[in-house]
């Protein structure tokens, strides 16, 4: 028996239009575990889709046909789709056929309703302007109406695998729902139908009723192979556009690892860090002997990929020959900068008994900082507890780690 909802003193007037809802089909070439009508688009199925374009039409009794056992779950669709209009929803069961399913939503029509739409749920997208149309066409006079779009392909008759003749397409159009109807003459041609037909336009036209063809729209077609389904979640919720761009991807910051050792036992006072050490040793080596600036140079060369500090500042470079810190970081930040990067941060570690760095640690970070045109540097210091020639007081070593960003 079709389930209605309470129809009272209060509520909405009895439209004169029905809307049927053939959600009874089983959905086999689909390939879904539910009937076709329960199979998700979005967070939603494909009867809820369709029922929004249902209840978004003109105001009409709305009969969706469910699957046996399935009833309460359209019911929860429609009612959940329905807003205000939910006193104008009724449920009935389809039957084995498309058929025998509008046989039955016919059965659940209120007295009332001089119109009838029958619609697939199957083509959820239809916009409400389709079911306007048809509505028109038959207020107009027409006993029935149906959308159609225009054949764009070639059409073929053919015979197994031959090809027999052309087909005019100019002729030829493809049938859409919703399709609408004179109650009374949908309800006479079903009554009278011997056999099973296509659609309702072949029922009604079989019983000798012309039918109308109002415009369609590409937006219903049926969802019946899994690609259908797949086109239709692609227009519910479509795929965030991806800016492209043919400018070149800035590269990702890079580390540089450089290290320096020198022994004691060159001329003068000590230089280590961009400092004067005034009554320390003086470290040997082609220029100052400045283990912590050369570890920095290093690491900064590795860093941008431009070799080492021996390519750059070797004994082939006659004019660095006792040069201090300050013009081989200098020269460092202007070949860093020429390749594309600006420095990060730079940390160096001394391995040394001597000098002792705990008083003149921010003096020394500030000199590197400097020549290194104001970026972040740290100094720490260790010794080795006697260990190797560090330990033994024979030269100092230093380890930097240095951080580049794109320019």
């Amino acid at each position: 028996m079709p389930l209605d909802l309470a129809r009272g003193p209060g509520l909405i007037p009895v439209p004169r239009v029905a809307v049927i809802v053939v959600a009874a089909g089983s959905g086999t070439r689909l390939g879904g575990r539910a009937p076709k009508a329960f199979v998700g688009l979005d967070a939603h199925t494909i009867l809820r889709h369709a029922l929004r374009g249902v209840f978004a039409a003109p105001a009409a009794q709305v009969v969706v046909v469910a699957p046996a056992g399935r009833e309460g779950d359209a019911l929860t669709e429609a009612l959940e789709t329905a807003g205000d209009r939910r006193d104008l929803v009724s449920i009935a069961t389809g039957g084995s056929t498309r058929q025998e399913s509008v046989q039955a939503g016919l059965h659940a029509v209120w007295p009332d309703v001089e119109i009838v739409l029958v619609h697939d749920a199957a083509r959820a997208l239809t916009p409400p302007a389709v079911f306007e149309r048809v509505i028109g066409a038959i207020e107009a006079g027409a006993a029935g109406a149906i959308p159609v779009l225009p054949v764009i392909d070639t059409i073929k008759r053919v015979d197994g695998p031959a090809i027999v003749a052309a087909v005019d397409r100019a002729e030829l159009a493809a049938a859409q729902t919703p399709q609408g109807f004179r109650r009374d003459v949908l309800d006479a041609a079903y009554a009278a139908a011997d056999e099973d037909f296509t659609d309702d336009a072949a029922v009604v036209a079989s019983a000798g009723h012309p039918v109308a063809a109002v415009a369609g729209d590409p937006l219903a077609f049926k969802i019946t192979t899994p690609a259908d389904l797949e086109r239709a979640r692609g227009l519910v919720a479509p795929v965030a556009p991806v800016t492209a761009t043919l400018d070149r991807v800035p590269p990702a910051p890079r580390v540089g690892v450089g290290t320096d050792v020198h022994a004691f036992g060159g001329e003068g006072d000590l230089w280590l860090a961009g400092l004067e050490w005034q009554g320390e040793g003086a470290l040997a080596g082609h220029s100052d002997g400045d283990a912590v600036a050369h570890a920095i140079v290093d690491a900064l060369l590795s860093a941008a990929g431009l070799g080492d500090i021996g390519t750059h500042f070797g004994t082939d470079h006659p004019e660095y020959a006792g040069a201090h810190a300050d013009a081989f970081l200098a020269r460092t930040l202007a070949l860093v900068g020429e390749a594309g990067w600006r420095i990060g941060n730079v940390a160096v570690q001394v391995q040394a008994n001597r000098p002792r760095f705990a008083s003149r640690r921010a003096e020394a970070e500030a000199a590197l900082s400097a020549a290194l045109g104001g970026a972040s540097v740290s100094v720490s210091a260790t010794t080795t507890d006697g260990l190797g020639f560090t330990g033994a007081g024979e030269g100092v070593s230093a380890f930097a780690v240095a951080l580049l960003l794109p320019a």
